[in-house]
């Protein structure tokens, strides 16, 4: 019987590349095929990592996660609100870096443990707090997916950081809505000044886990 040859490929190899050639392309264009090409190695030798393309988004979402630890964000303060602001200030950098890094991010499955660290920590934060382990869970995700959920926006409007897809223009906007002030004085905060408006938006969502289980949740 013959014996299955080691491929030449490295795997970080080619998730290195990948991120590379997402900021590049962007998800859509991003393909085994593009991939190997940037490569100069046959599609075949990718598939001997990843069999599909969903595998090779989980090994690049779980990559961006290792970069963004090795980066040693700021420890956040002592309160389980620090933790939250803190983290996900950190996703949001990370994600920023890459063209579509939200939606890379979304829905894909780390395929290390080095995410559980920090997972442990936030969960410890809140539970010391008095939360209950299912309410911390809550929280978490829920400040988790606020942030993906407001960076996959923000790309769709600036996919890298400085570079503006044409047709939001907000002046052209308000006058298109011009029969309906409300809703064009609101593009003004919809489609630009995103720190602030992410800020503003964690705010709120911290506000609430607060409002919803009490500084002393047990209690």
């Amino acid at each position: 019987m013959a014996t299955r040859r080691s491929p030449k490929l490295d795997k970080k190899q080619a998730v290195d590349t990948s991120l590379r050639l997402l900021n590049e392309v962007g998800l859509d264009g991003l393909s085994l095929r593009a991939i190997a090409k940037e490569l100069d190695v046959q599609a075949p030798a990718l598939y001997w990592h990843f069999k599909n393309k969903q595998e090779l988004l989980d090994e690049m979402a779980t990559e961006m996660y290792r970069r963004m630890t090795a980066d040693s964000p700021l420890a956040p303060g002592p309160s389980w609100q620090d933790h939250l602001l803190t983290a996900n200030r950190g996703l949001r950098t990370a994600l920023l870096r890459y063209r579509d890094g939200a939606k890379v991010f979304s829905g894909s499955r780390f395929t290390g443990t080095e995410h559980a660290a920090g997972m442990e920590a936030g969960l410890r934060a809140l539970t010391e707090a008095g939360f209950t382990l299912p309410q911390a869970v809550r929280a978490t995700t829920t400040a988790y997916f606020f942030t993906l959920g407001f960076v996959t926006e923000e790309q769709g409007v600036e996919p890298l950081p400085g570079e503006r897809r044409e047709g939001f223009d907000v002046a052209e906007r308000a006058e298109r809505l011009a029969d309906y002030p409300l809703a064009a004085g609101a593009g003004a905060d919809l489609f630009q000044d995103y720190d602030t408006g992410f800020e503003e938006g964690l705010a709120l969502v911290v506000a609430g886990i607060e409002n919803r289980y009490g500084p002393t949740p047990r209690g």
